[in-house]
């Protein structure tokens, strides 16, 4: 698969061949759910707790006498049915994760690229270096390039000027190829990779 690559300023720079076992799959939506609900369960902070019974501070002194009062049965204040009783079965501190293997995982990864390549919102650019770290210049080159909405991958290292300039600019996440991730390509509209992160996610994978 052979994609035009542009530079910051809207210009071409050429052409670049990308491997079609990782830009070139047939996406499966099956496998990208999966691999989101992974994600997002695992960023679940799973603090949530409420007291049970025994963990409320109560009285169990009995409330009247078992037989004779035409009540139901009670030993103590505690019991979830009285206020300020303890909740039955409420949340408890846990974990929300669960197991996917590396395999399935780099699967995913790579119909999450495929996708966005099919879908044609897929864009190479050369290098996202700046001279100035100035936010409202990057603003009027992704005007200019159609970028109301994307994610956008460098290499090993963000440029330290374009992160800085980029990370005040909406619906725009910069990111260095080692945290790309199927929940952020998907949930932004193009995806953006530098020719370094091309050919670190083609090495990653070889």
């Amino acid at each position: 698969m052979d994609l035009k690559v542009t530079t910051l300023d809207g210009g071409s720079a050429g052409e670049i061949s990308l491997s079609d076992e990782i830009f070139g799959l047939e996406p499966r939506g099956d496998i990208l759910q999966r691999m989101v609900r992974w994600q997002l369960a695992a960023r679940q902070a799973g603090t949530h707790k409420s007291k049970g019974r025994s963990e409320i501070s109560g009285t169990t002194k009995k409330m009247y006498k078992q037989k004779g009062t035409g009540g139901a049965r009670h030993g103590a204040k505690t019991a979830p049915q009285f206020r300020g009783g303890g909740k039955a079965f409420g949340p408890v501190v846990r974990s929300h994760a669960h197991d996917l293997t590396k395999k399935f995982r780099q699967l995913a990864l790579k119909h999450a690229l495929s996708s966005k390549a099919r879908s044609e919102d897929l864009v190479i650019v050369a290098d996202v270096a700046l001279a100035e770290a100035k936010t409202k210049v990057v603003k009027e080159r992704f005007a200019k390039l159609g970028w109301a909405n994307a994610l956008i991958i460098d290499g090993a290292s963000v440029d330290e000027k374009f992160g800085l300039a980029a990370r005040n600019v909406p619906h725009i996440d910069v990111l260095p190829v080692q945290g790309i991730n199927v929940y952020d390509i998907l949930r932004r509209e193009k995806l953006v990779l530098t020719k370094a992160a091309v050919e670190a996610l083609e090495e990653r994978f070889k």
